[in-house]
């Protein structure tokens, strides 16, 4: 059974990773709407009867060709786009997704564009907001790093 993503008649269950290496995350440039060119960390919709991880380490081998660690939940995040009002008739919702953002590092592989990654891209986290990014991400990455550092820190490091 397939779900629309467009108009759907529920929220849809989405997955990211912000895959951190040193002061660098891995970005990648999305080939297909929603947000079609704009640069975002790999992620997709998890599929009926996937465990989330099983889905976050799918969709980030897909688009980028690597094999990830999960370190930590990231956080969750509502994206609701409404669509504009057709004459009289109310706004209608035109995408939904709840997306839940994992920590992760990379385990084996070298980033390479697949999937509906239009390309793939290590970035200096400091330049991060200088990217066409999607909404919420540099949040996203910051909080990663800092969950990243108290994680080395509560090991020790």
């Amino acid at each position: 059974m397939t779900f629309a993503r467009e108009y759907p008649d529920a929220p849809r269950v989405g997955v990211g990773a912000v895959i951190l290496d040193g002061d660098r995350v891995l970005l990648v440039k999305r080939g297909q709407p929603p947000s079609q060119g704009k640069w975002s960390i790999p992620g997709g919709l998890v599929h009926l009867g996937e465990r989330i991880e099983d889905a976050v380490r799918r969709e980030v081998e897909e688009e980028c060709g690597v094999q990830v660690r999960l370190l930590d939940l990231c956080g969750v995040i509502d994206r609701v786009r409404l669509a504009p009002p057709n004459g009289g008739e109310p706004a209608r919702v035109h995408y939904h997704y709840v997306i839940i953002d994992y920590v992760a590092s990379v385990e084996s592989g070298v980033p390479r564009a697949g999937s509906d990654a239009a390309e793939v891209r290590w970035v200096p986290i400091r330049e991060v907001e200088a990217y066409d990014t999607t909404d919420g991400l540099a949040d996203m990455v910051h909080r990663a790093v800092r969950l990243g550092r108290s994680r080395t820190l509560a090991q020790g490091g």
